[in-house]
C-alpha cells in the first residue's frame, strides 16, 4: 500500500513502532489477512536518499532528551536507539548471531541473572526463516551452538582490515574465529515486496544507514512486505496515549505535526523499545500490576580497545563488524561471557569517541586524527544482569510535547565490572601482538534491554511467553523490553524471532 495521510478504520491490530520487534509480526498479520498498521514516531528514509554522511543522516537516531543516572549512566541518541520507519535497523550494523541454548538458562546454569520461559528449540525454526528470508550472508560452517539445519543464504561478506588483524592475533593465542553471520548482502537478492536488493558495497557506512539495500533494514524486508500485503504505515507519529475502555485498550492517541489524532483497534502491540515501551506504560498506569514496568534495565557489557598500525586500513571500508569469536562465551569467574568483534568506524565517530575516551582537545586531538586511516577496533558484547537497581522511571521534567522524560538509572555490578578488566585485557593482549601503538580503551554499554519482562508468573513479569501483558488481554508487547536476560550476544536476530513467534501466539488465538 503507497503511503498516505488518511487513517485506517476497523483496524484488527494496531502495531506501534516498526524496528525489529513491530515489522515482522506486521508483515505476518498482514500475510494472514488481518487489517493492521503501524504507529511510528520517525519518517520514511528511502535508500536513495541515504548519504555517506554521518552528519546528514544524524535523523536516523532518537535524539529526544533521555535522563540517564547512575554509576555508568548510559548514553543515549545515537548508541542505542532509532528514529524511522525501520527503526533503529536503519543504523544497526547487521550482526545477526544466534542466542546459545544456556544463554537462556543463566539462573539454571550459575543461580543468578534469569531463565527465558521458553526453550531455544522454540526459537531455532524462526532463526532458519530469519536468515533466509533476510539474507544472512555467514560462513559455510560455524564454529558454536548447535549445528545448523539450514546453510547461511550467502557466503561471508569481505573482511575489511581490523578483521584481519584480529583474525592473525587471535591465532597466535589459539582462538578460533569465523566470518561473523551479518544480514547484509554478499550477492543480490530478490526480496518479497521490494524487489532487488543489492550487493553490500562494502562502503562501510552502515551506521549512516545503508544506500542500495543491500544491508537487511526493516524498510526494505519486512516493512516492504507488509504494506505490498496492504498494512498501512502512518509516520511521523508519536505516540502520546493509549485509550482504554472496560478493561481492554482501544487503540492510540498520537500527535502527527500539529495534530492530535487517534487510530482504533482491537488489538493493540507495543514495539517502541525498552525505554518508549515502558515509559507509555507508566505515562498511562497500564499493565503494572507486578511493578515491574521499568525495571531489571540492562544494557550490554560493551568495552572497546583501538590503536594505531602502519598498515593502511581505511577503517571505513568493509562491513564494520567482519569478523566475530565465541571462545569467550563462557569464562571461568564470570556469570555468562561475551563474545569478540573487530570494528571498522566512521570518521566522525571516531573522533568523537577519541575526545570523550581520552579527554583529548585541540591541537593532541587533530594530530592524533591524522592517523585515522591506521586505525583498528575490537571490541566484545557481554552477558549484563538483571538487577534491581537499574530501572527507568518517569522524571518530572517534560520533553517538548509536554510528557515526562524517562530517567533511566544504570550501574554495572561486579560481574560486569569483572568482565569488562578481563575483556580489555584480552583486547590489549591481542592488539599488542599486530604491534598496535597509542592504544586506548573506551568502556561502554550497548543496547536497551529488559524493562517489561516476560515470564510465566504474573507478579514479577510484564508479559507472559508470548508476549501478551498479564493485565490485559488485548495488550501485547514485542521489542527487546521483554528480554528477561540481555544474552551475550548482539539482539537483533533474536528480537525478529521473538516477533515472528508473537505474531504466530496471536493468530493462533484468533483462529482458537
Amino acid at each position: 500500500m503507497a503511503p498516505t495521510d488518511a487513517l485506517p478504520t476497523d483496524l484488527d491490530v494496531l502495531v506501534i513502532g516498526t524496528g525489529a520487534g513491530g515489522a515482522p509480526l506486521l508483515a505476518r498479520l498482514a500475510s494472514a489477512g488481518l487489517k493492521v498498521a503501524a504507529l511510528e514516531a520517525g519518517v520514511r528514509h528511502p535508500p536513495e536518499g541515504i548519504a555517506t554522511d554521518e552528519v546528514a543522516q544524524a535523523g536516523l537516531f532518537w535524539m529526544d532528551e533521555r535522563l540517564a543516572a547512575g554509576k555508568d549512566p548510559v548514553s543515549f541518541g545515537r548508541n542505542n536507539s532509532g528514529r524511522g520507519v525501520g527503526g533503529s535497523t536503519l543504523h544497526y550494523t547487521a550482526y545477526t548471531p544466534r542466542a546459545q541454548p544456556d544463554d537462556l538458562r543463566l539462573k539454571t546454569e550459575f543461580g543468578q541473572g534469569e531463565d527465558w520461559p521458553l526453550e531455544f528449540a522454540e526459537l531455532e525454526p524462526y532463526y532458519d526463516e530469519l536468515e533466509y528470508f533476510l539474507g544472512v550472508s555467514g560462513p559455510a560452517e560455524y564454529p558454536w551452538g548447535p549445528q545448523r539445519r539450514r546453510p547461511y543464504r550467502h557466503p561471508p561478506l569481505p573482511l575489511n582490515g581490523a578483521a584481519r588483524l584480529m583474525q592473525r592475533a587471535c591465532a597466535e593465542i589459539g582462538m578460533r574465529t569465523s566470518p561473523a553471520a551479518n544480514a547484509a548482502l554478499s550477492r543480490p537478492q530478490e526480496q518479497p515486496g521490494y524487489g532487488t536488493r543489492h550487493t553490500c558495497t562494502n562502503r562501510g557506512f552502515c551506521q549512516a544507514g545503508c544506500s542500495v539495500g543491500a544491508k537487511a533494514s526493516m524498510d526494505v524486508t519486512f516493512l516492504a512486505l507488509a504494506e505490498s500485503l496492504g498494512a498501512q504505515i502512518v509516520d511521523g507519529a508519536q505516540v502520546t496515549s493509549l485509550t482504554m475502555r472496560g478493561g481492554h485498550v482501544t487503540g492510540a492517541e498520537f500527535v502527527r505535526g500539529d495534530r492530535l489524532e487517534h487510530l482504533s483497534a482491537r488489538t493493540v502491540i507495543l514495539a517502541a523499545g525498552a525505554v518508549e515501551t515502558p515509559r507509555l506504560l507508566l505515562m498511562n498506569g497500564l499493565a503494572n500490576s507486578s511493578g515491574q514496568v521499568g525495571r531489571n534495565f540492562m544494557a550490554h557489557v560493551g568495552v572497546q580497545v583501538w590503536g594505531q598500525v602502519d598498515d593502511d586500513l581505511r577503517p571505513y571500508k568493509g562491513i564494520p563488524g567482519g569478523l566475530i569469536s565465541e571462545d569467550t562465551h563462557r569464562v571461568p569467574g564470570l556469570i555468562g561471557g561475551y563474545l569478540l568483534q573487530s570494528l571498522g568506524v566512521m570518521p566522525v565517530t571516531y573522533a568523537t569517541q577519541y575526545a570523550r575516551g581520552t579527554l583529548t582537545w585541540g591541537p593532541e586531538l587533530i594530530q592524533h586524527l591524522s592517523g585515522y586511516n591506521h586505525v583498528a577496533g575490537i571490541n566484545v558484547l557481554g552477558e549484563c544482569l538483571p538487577y534491581e537497581h537499574n530501572r527507568l522511571e518517569l522524571s518530572d521534567e517534560l520533553d517538548g510535547r509536554g510528557l515526562p522524560k524517562p530517567r533511566v538509572h544504570f550501574s554495572f555490578g561486579e560481574n560486569e565490572k569483572r568482565m569488562t578488566v578481563h575483556a580489555e585485557a584480552l583486547m590489549r593482549d591481542l592488539w599488542g601482538r599486530i604491534g598496535a601503538r597509542d592504544v586506548w580503551a573506551l568502556p561502554r554499554a550497548a543496547h536497551t534491554l529488559g524493562t517489561a519482562r516476560m515470564g510465566t508468573d504474573p507478579a514479577t513479569s510484564v508479559v507472559n511467553p508470548d508476549g501478551r501483558t498479564h493485565d490485559i488481554e488485548n495488550l501485547w508487547i514485542c521489542d527487546n523490553s521483554t528480554f528477561p536476560s540481555s544474552l551475550s550476544v548482539n539482539p537483533a536476530l533474536t528480537q525478529m524471532a521473538l516477533s515472528l513467534r508473537t505474531a504466530d501466539a496471536l493468530l493462533g488465538g484468533l483462529k482458537g
